[in-house]
């Protein structure tokens, strides 16, 4: 499954490599990709964990978008 979100206060690849270290954690992430232009992160995941990986970003400093 592949989840995309939309979010705050990426500007550099310092950040993306926080975000993939970050979501790289949990258990059902295969692949985490980030555009950090576009503000936009992609994971593959095994299953359904929106919510969690949302509140993740978060608390990382990268919630979504309004």
């Amino acid at each position: 499954m592949e989840l995309e979100f939309q979010v705050q206060n990426v500007k550099c690849q310092g950040c993306a490599s926080a975000i993939r270290a970050g979501l790289g954690q949990h258990p059902q992430v295969r692949e985490v990709q980030v555009d950090v232009p576009a503000g936009r992160v992609t994971v593959a995941t095994s299953g359904d964990v929106r919510g969690e990986l949302s509140g993740m970003l978060r608390e990382l400093g990268y919630p979504e978008k309004a």
